[in-house]
C-alpha cells in the first residue's frame, strides 16, 4: 500500500463544485447528486478535519433528519413492515489482500442492502467497479465486487485518502438508504436520524503484532470507528518508518478492525519496534478527538 499521503483535497476524486450559501468558518460543495459535502476551515483558511485525519464526507442535502426510518429492500417490494425487527450490523471490508490486481469491497447489512451500492458514487471517483457478485449466507445478503483505479493503471487502489474516500461513500450511501442503520454507525452520531451509543474507546481499542513470517509482521488493530481513520493508522505507522505492504480494513457497526501487513526496512519488525508500534497506535487512538479538531 503506498504510504504517501495526497496533497490535495479529495475534492477532485468527487467531481465537486463550490457552494455559495456557507458561513466564512465552513467549505460548502455539491456533488453531481445534489448531495452536500462540509468542509470546516481553520483560522488561516486550511481545510479542517471534524476528526483526527484527513477526510470528505457526503451530506444528503441537510434533509437526512426527515428521512422516515426505512425498512428492508424486501419489505418496500412487497408492502410489508420490518421496523420492529433488530436492525443488522453494517458490516462494510476494504480487502487489499485477496486479489492483486484489484481491490475488493464486501458490504453486508443483514438482508435489507438490496440495490444499496451507487456505483455512480464509486465511479466518480475514478474507479472501476468490476466482478460484482451477490451471495446469500446465514449473516444475510453479501454484495461483494472489485475496484480498480480507471485514470491511471487499471489497478488495485494504494492511495490510503482514496481507500477511505470509498468506504465513506459507501457507508454515506447507507446512511441515505437505509436511515435506520445510523444507530449502528459512527456517521450516526453526527448525521443520522438514530444516534448510536457511545463506545468506551479505552474498552474497544485492541493492538496485537505477530510474526508473518521472515520478511513482514501482522499488524491488528481494533477500536472504535472515526472518519479518517483508515488514513490515521496508515500515517501513524509510517511516521515511525513502518512500511504497509498489504491488508484489510473492516468497519464492522462502531468497531473498526484493520489487519496490515508491516515491514522495517524487508524485514519483519523486531519486538522493541513492535512495543514502540503498539504505544505510538494505543495514544492516538486513545487521546480525545478534539484535540486536533478545536481552534
Amino acid at each position: 500500500m503506498t504510504v504517501a499521503m495526497a496533497s490535495g483535497s479529495l475534492a477532485a476524486y468527487l467531481g465537486l463544485k463550490p457552494a455559495n450559501n456557507c458561513s466564512p468558518s465552513i467549505r460548502c460543495y455539491y456533488s453531481h447528486r445534489g448531495h452536500r459535502l462540509v468542509v470546516p476551515v481553520g483560522p488561516r483558511g486550511q481545510v479542517w478535519p471534524l476528526f483526527p485525519g484527513w477526510f470528505l464526507f457526503i451530506l444528503p442535502s441537510f434533509v437526512t433528519a426527515g428521512i422516515p426510518k426505512a425498512t428492508s429492500q424486501t419489505a418496500v417490494e412487497d408492502g410489508s413492515s420490518n421496523e420492529t425487527d433488530t436492525v443488522p450490523t453494517p458490516k462494510v471490508i476494504i480487502d487489499q489482500d485477496s486479489d492483486p490486481d484489484a481491490t475488493i469491497v464486501e458490504i453486508t447489512f443483514g438482508d435489507r442492502l438490496g440495490a444499496l451500492l451507487d456505483t455512480v458514487s464509486l465511479k466518480n471517483l475514478g474507479l472501476n467497479v468490476n466482478k460484482a457478485n451477490v451471495y446469500l449466507d446465514s449473516s444475510g445478503k453479501h454484495n461483494k465486487f472489485a475496484i480498480t483505479k480507471r485514470k491511471s493503471t487499471g489497478r488495485k487502489i494504494d492511495d490510503p485518502e482514496l481507500l477511505e474516500a470509498i468506504r465513506l461513500t459507501i457507508i454515506n450511501n447507507m446512511l441515505e438508504y437505509h436511515p435506520e442503520s445510523s444507530s449502528q454507525l459512527a456517521l450516526g452520531a453526527t448525521f443520522g436520524v438514530e444516534q448510536p451509543k457511545q463506545i468506551d474507546v479505552d474498552i474497544a481499542t485492541h493492538i496485537d503484532i505477530y510474526d508473518d513470517g521472515p520478511d513482514r509482521s501482522l499488524l491488528v488493530v481494533e477500536t472504535a470507528d472515526r472518519p479518517g481513520l483508515l488514513v490515521d493508522l496508515v500515517k501513524i505507522i509510517t511516521d515511525i518508518n513502518i512500511t504497509v505492504q498489504s491488508g484489510e480494513f473492516d468497519t464492522e457497526g462502531l468497531l473498526a478492525k484493520a489487519k496490515f501487513h508491516v515491514s522495517y526496512r524487508d524485514k519483519a519488525i523486531i519486538k522493541p519496534l513492535q512495543q514502540v508500534l503498539a504505544n505510538s497506535l494505543r495514544y492516538f487512538l486513545r487521546r480525545p478527538t478534539t484535540e486536533e479538531a478545536s481552534f
